[in-house]
């Protein structure tokens, strides 16, 4: 068992190599992007990359305080369900205003990777190889995507 100052050392040591091995990576628009605190532009709309335990999630993750504006947010993600899935090219989870670990109410889409953990150094390339891809294909979907959320800004 670690020490919460060794687990977050862990953490931090792992989301540095990560962005290390990311910073080269430009986005879909020929630019740089901190991939680990990847900006949408849109208010309480994050991708989010999260390492657990027992294994990893990346999400969009949809978290305004109004859950009127929530379920808008993620019934526009509905619409183009079509389009994320065939970028990622995978289906994903979805789930609309459960509360997350902190209590707070959240709508997310997303991936987990079981049985992985970001404690044990052996699966960080299988972390790194699991969130890689998936962020990069957020990017793509986003850059297409972006515009149908201009009415909810």
């Amino acid at each position: 068992m670690f020490s919460r100052e060794e687990a977050s050392r862990i953490k931090q040591d792992f989301w540095t190599t990560f962005g290390q091995y990311m910073k080269p990576i430009l986005s879909s628009e020929y630019m740089r992007v901190n991939w680990i605190n990847y900006n949408t532009g849109l208010k309480d709309v994050y991708f989010r990359m999260d390492t657990k335990r027992k294994s990893a999630v990346i999400a969009i993750s949809m978290e305004h305080r109004d859950p009127e504006i929530q379920e808008l947010f993620f019934e526009q993600f509905l619409e183009l369900k079509t389009l994320l899935h065939a970028e990622l090219e995978e289906e994903w989870t979805w789930e609309m205003n459960f509360p997350d670990e902190h209590g707070k109410i959240v709508s997310q889409i997303y991936q987990e990777l079981p049985g992985k953990s970001v404690f044990n150094k052996n699966d960080w390339p299988d972390l790194i190889s699991f969130f890689k891809p998936r962020i990069i294909a957020l990017d793509v979907f986003w850059e297409n995507a972006k515009y149908a959320f201009d009415k909810l800004r």
